[in-house]
């Protein structure tokens, strides 16, 4: 598990710290034991999040294990630079949902001194890296990759398959919504979903144009 940084106390600088995976992983709980861990230390602590998370509480960063800690919601990555003067440590949920500043943001809170520890999906339920969160682990310090447990195989899970009939990219959703699932479980329920789209007369026109081919 990652140690605080106390190789070189002159040095001026921070450093940041991704927490990634996808639902139902620990990224949140994980993300709370830090920075709980460096409220107990006396250090300056300050928790964001994007104000369109409300789905436990309009304030509060809270875990699937109901654990939780007092944040402040902003609508855009540009506001944490701003609200974080005099700040030890930066904790950030569901980067993901940030806009691309959000990387500039966290590097320069980094060059600054602070420690800046952020969380967020790696994926999106298409299975693609999702939003700002390559940028940050490209750039970060520290990576740590959390798992779920595959609902199908039991098996480590690093996919978030979305359950609800649903295509945008933003979505918010629990256990009703979203389910995580392994490599191997992830590939058959995305198959399955391309064959039950797939229209009986779109293979009715597959299969005139391949006897027209061998004709």
């Amino acid at each position: 598990m990652f140690l605080e940084n106390t190789v070189n106390h002159e040095e001026q600088f921070g450093w940041i710290e991704v927490i990634c995976g996808s639902m139902f992983s620990g990224k949140t709980e994980e993300l709370i034991r830090r920075l709980k861990r460096a409220q107990f230390a006396k250090q300056t602590v300050e928790i964001f999040k994007p104000a369109i998370d409300t789905r436990y509480d309009e304030e509060m960063v809270v875990s699937h294990d109901s654990n939780e800690i007092r944040s402040t919601p902003v609508p855009s990555a540009s506001n944490i630079r701003i609200l974080a003067d005099g700040c030890d440590v930066i904790g950030i949920d569901e980067a993901q949902f940030f806009d691309d500043e959000i990387v500039t943001v966290c590097n320069d809170l980094a060059n600054r001194g602070i420690r800046v520890i952020v969380a967020g999906l790696d994926m999106d339920f298409k299975g693609n890296p999702f939003g700002p969160m390559p940028y940050l682990m490209a750039t970060a310090e520290y990576v740590t990759k959390v798992h779920a447990v595959c609902t199908h195989t039991g098996n480590l899970a690093q996919f978030s398959y979305r359950k609800a009939i649903n295509d945008d990219l933003v979505f918010l959703g629990e256990n009703e919504e979203y389910e995580p699932l392994s490599r191997a479980a992830y590939y058959k329920a995305m198959l399955k979903e391309r064959v039950n789209k797939f229209d009986v007369k779109d293979a009715e026109e597959l299969q005139a144009k391949l006897k027209n081919k061998n004709a």
